[in-house]
């Protein structure tokens, strides 16, 4: 008898689960569509943010064609993005550029697509294929939305994430370094001068350049990294741990080695000398 009371009260409540599943259904399908928006800004204030998206989702479906669904795919896309749900943000994102492509917030819409990716940027530990989906995204609003208002975030945006690629290869180079593997850190070092040259990175880019290089006995391409970097950033603490290694090695920390060759002379005559031709 208990085993049974105990069934019957299971599926009492699922009964009324569904009859209020059901009810709110037919009740949400009843309102016209500007009442369901403002329910789901109301939810979207109260920052239950998942709750706003449904909501805004259910203005779609009900009235597809009507501009209160119009403004409901944007929205959903921002409710979304703020409950860090990045997929379904970015799907929504994606299908009001599809329906809308010339509408005023367009714009907004590819900056949300691009954010989906940017927010995800994890520690420069992490595999860095989320950061090149974002700057990619980044190039898209400035390129084709440059007189909106997000053109100029998204140029920030792209200046941090070209400074958290460098971070990346400045890492792997330093693991080399310390593992003696110089050429190998050389390689990754290099990177960050013809790639990511406006970045933080530069300078110590450079002063590893010259560890490396003394520690494979180059030391004329110690001393032309060693150059390069006095010429830009003297006054940096990663010149003058350069200027004293150097000179500890009776080398010249201001002037290029003469049997350097390759890409480091190439971007000593560029930079220092000012010879592009």
């Amino acid at each position: 008898m208990l085993r049974f009371r105990r069934l019957a009260s299971i599926v009492i409540v699922g009964f009324l689960v569904s009859a209020c599943g059901e009810e709110e259904a037919a009740t949400l399908e009843e309102q016209p569509p500007d009442e369901i928006y403002r329910a789901a800004e109301r939810e979207l204030n109260d920052n239950d943010n998942v709750e706003a998206a449904r909501l805004f989702g259910e203005v779609e479906r009900l009235y597809p064609y009507s501009e209160w669904a119009k403004r409901s795919v944007i929205m959903s896309a921002y409710a979304f993005h703020r409950s860090r749900q990045y997929d379904s943000s970015r799907a929504a994102a994606q299908r009001y550029l599809d329906f809308y492509p010339a509408d005023e917030d367009a714009a907004y819409a590819q900056y949300l697509i691009a954010l989906s990716h940017y927010d995800q940027i994890d520690d420069v530990s992490r595999d860095q294929a989320v950061t090149m989906d974002a700057m990619r995204e980044l190039r898209t609003v400035v390129e084709f939305y440059p007189n909106s208002e997000y053109a100029a975030s998204s140029r920030l945006k792209l200046d941090l994430a070209l400074d958290h690629l460098a971070g990346k290869e400045m890492e792997i180079g330093r693991f080399y370094l310390k593992r003696g593997h110089y050429g190998a850190a050389v390689k990754r070092f290099r990177v960050v001068l013809e790639e990511y040259q406006t970045t933080r990175h530069t300078p110590e880019a450079l002063h590893r350049l010259v560890e490396a290089y003394l520690s494979l006995g180059l030391d004329d391409d110690a001393m032309t990294a060693g150059a390069i970097l006095g010429h830009n950033f003297r006054g940096s603490d990663w010149y003058s741990d350069s200027y004293a290694l150097l000179t500890s090695n009776d080398l010249d920390a201001g002037t290029a080695g003469q049997d350097t060759g390759g890409w480091l002379r190439e971007v000593y005559r560029q930079v220092v000398r000012g010879e592009w031709l």
